[in-house]
Protein backbone atom coordinates (compact mmCIF):
# COMPACT_ATOMS: atom_id res chain seq x y z
CA UNK A 1 0.00 0.00 0.00
CA UNK A 2 2.91 2.34 0.81
CA UNK A 3 4.53 1.92 -2.61
CA UNK A 4 1.14 2.16 -4.28
CA UNK A 5 0.47 5.51 -2.53
CA UNK A 6 3.91 6.85 -3.48
CA UNK A 7 3.50 5.85 -7.13
CA UNK A 8 1.23 8.87 -7.49
CA UNK A 9 4.23 11.14 -6.85
CA UNK A 10 7.32 9.33 -8.12
CA UNK A 11 5.92 7.04 -10.79
CA UNK A 12 7.20 3.50 -10.12
CA UNK A 13 4.91 0.83 -11.45
CA UNK A 14 4.59 -2.68 -10.04
CA UNK A 15 6.75 -5.48 -11.40
CA UNK A 16 5.11 -7.91 -13.84
CA UNK A 17 4.10 -10.07 -10.86
CA UNK A 18 2.19 -7.13 -9.32
CA UNK A 19 4.65 -6.39 -6.51
CA UNK A 20 6.65 -3.27 -5.82
CA UNK A 21 10.35 -3.27 -4.88
CA UNK A 22 10.86 -4.33 -1.26
CA UNK A 23 14.51 -3.50 -0.55
CA UNK A 24 13.58 -1.09 2.26
CA UNK A 25 11.39 -3.72 3.88
CA UNK A 26 14.18 -6.29 3.75
CA UNK A 27 16.73 -3.81 5.12
CA UNK A 28 14.43 -2.70 7.95
CA UNK A 29 14.26 -6.27 9.26
CA UNK A 30 17.80 -7.49 8.55
CA UNK A 31 20.24 -4.57 8.74
CA UNK A 32 21.36 -3.55 12.28
CA UNK A 33 21.47 0.10 11.17
CA UNK A 34 17.68 0.03 10.66
CA UNK A 35 14.66 -0.31 12.97
CA UNK A 36 11.12 -1.23 11.85
CA UNK A 37 8.04 -0.10 13.79
CA UNK A 38 4.49 -1.36 13.33
CA UNK A 39 1.88 1.32 13.98
CA UNK A 40 -1.33 0.08 15.58
CA UNK A 41 -4.71 1.32 16.67
CA UNK A 42 -6.09 -1.12 19.23
CA UNK A 43 -5.44 -4.55 17.73
CA UNK A 44 -5.31 -3.32 14.14
CA UNK A 45 -2.14 -2.51 12.21
CA UNK A 46 -2.51 0.95 10.69
CA UNK A 47 0.96 1.64 9.32
CA UNK A 48 4.69 1.40 9.75
CA UNK A 49 7.85 3.45 10.18
CA UNK A 50 11.35 2.47 9.10
CA UNK A 51 14.27 4.27 10.71
CA UNK A 52 17.71 4.24 9.11
CA UNK A 53 21.00 5.48 10.54
CA UNK A 54 20.92 4.01 14.03
CA UNK A 55 24.69 3.49 14.00
CA UNK A 56 25.55 6.90 12.58
CA UNK A 57 25.40 10.48 13.75
CA UNK A 58 21.85 11.07 12.47
CA UNK A 59 18.61 9.19 11.90
CA UNK A 60 16.48 9.17 8.77
CA UNK A 61 12.79 8.35 8.93
CA UNK A 62 13.22 6.42 5.72
CA UNK A 63 9.65 5.22 5.27
CA UNK A 64 6.47 6.21 7.06
CA UNK A 65 2.97 5.07 6.18
CA UNK A 66 -0.49 5.29 7.72
CA UNK A 67 -3.47 3.61 6.01
CA UNK A 68 -6.04 6.04 4.68
CA UNK A 69 -8.70 4.98 7.20
CA UNK A 70 -6.44 6.03 10.12
CA UNK A 71 -5.20 9.30 8.66
CA UNK A 72 -6.23 12.54 10.36
CA UNK A 73 -6.97 10.62 13.57
CA UNK A 74 -3.77 11.62 15.36
CA UNK A 75 -2.26 8.12 14.96
CA UNK A 76 0.50 9.32 12.64
CA UNK A 77 1.58 12.21 14.83
CA UNK A 78 1.58 10.00 17.95
CA UNK A 79 3.67 7.42 16.11
CA UNK A 80 6.21 9.98 14.90
CA UNK A 81 6.62 11.35 18.44
CA UNK A 82 7.11 7.85 19.87
CA UNK A 83 9.56 6.67 17.20
CA UNK A 84 11.64 9.84 17.31
CA UNK A 85 11.74 9.81 21.14
CA UNK A 86 13.30 6.31 21.05
CA UNK A 87 16.33 7.60 19.13
CA UNK A 88 17.49 11.02 20.42
CA UNK A 89 19.71 13.07 18.15
CA UNK A 90 19.56 14.60 14.68
CA UNK A 91 16.73 13.49 12.39
CA UNK A 92 15.79 13.91 8.74
CA UNK A 93 12.66 13.01 6.82
CA UNK A 94 12.03 13.39 3.09
CA UNK A 95 8.79 13.83 1.14
CA UNK A 96 7.59 15.26 -2.15
CA UNK A 97 6.19 18.79 -2.61
CA UNK A 98 3.41 17.35 -4.78
CA UNK A 99 2.19 15.30 -1.79
CA UNK A 100 0.41 18.20 -0.12
CA UNK A 101 -0.89 16.06 2.75
CA UNK A 102 2.69 15.00 3.56
CA UNK A 103 3.89 18.60 3.35
CA UNK A 104 1.33 19.68 5.95
CA UNK A 105 1.88 16.60 8.13
CA UNK A 106 5.69 16.78 8.31
CA UNK A 107 5.78 20.52 8.95
CA UNK A 108 3.26 20.06 11.76
CA UNK A 109 5.14 17.05 13.18
CA UNK A 110 8.47 18.91 13.17
CA UNK A 111 6.86 21.91 14.87
CA UNK A 112 5.17 19.75 17.51
CA UNK A 113 8.44 17.92 18.26
CA UNK A 114 10.85 20.88 18.27
CA UNK A 115 8.85 24.11 18.08
CA UNK A 116 10.46 26.23 15.40
CA UNK A 117 13.86 24.51 15.67
CA UNK A 118 13.71 22.69 12.33
CA UNK A 119 14.87 23.40 8.80
CA UNK A 120 13.60 22.51 5.36
CA UNK A 121 15.54 22.17 2.11
CA UNK A 122 15.15 20.63 -1.33
CA UNK A 123 17.62 18.00 -2.53
CA UNK A 124 17.83 16.20 -5.87
CA UNK A 125 16.59 12.61 -5.84
CA UNK A 126 19.69 10.39 -6.33
CA UNK A 127 19.83 8.78 -9.77
CA UNK A 128 16.44 10.28 -10.74
CA UNK A 129 17.02 13.54 -12.65
CA UNK A 130 13.49 13.12 -14.07
CA UNK A 131 11.93 13.78 -10.64
CA UNK A 132 11.59 17.09 -8.82
CA UNK A 133 13.77 17.44 -5.73
CA UNK A 134 12.65 15.87 -2.46
CA UNK A 135 11.84 18.13 0.47
CA UNK A 136 13.94 17.30 3.55
CA UNK A 137 13.03 18.41 7.05
CA UNK A 138 15.81 18.27 9.65
CA UNK A 139 15.52 18.61 13.43
CA UNK A 140 17.08 17.33 16.63
CA UNK A 141 15.25 15.33 19.26
CA UNK A 142 16.69 15.69 22.74
CA UNK A 143 16.74 12.84 25.24
CA UNK A 144 13.39 11.95 26.76
CA UNK A 145 13.12 13.27 30.31
CA UNK A 146 13.15 10.39 32.68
Amino acid sequence: MFRHDLSEFNGPLPSPDGTFPDERLRSAFTDPDWAPYLLTSGDSPVGFAFVYGLNGPGRVLNSFFVVRGARRSGAGLRAVREVVARHPGPWEVAFQDANTAAVRFWRRAATEITGEAWTEERRPVPNRPDLPPDVWISFTQGPTPG
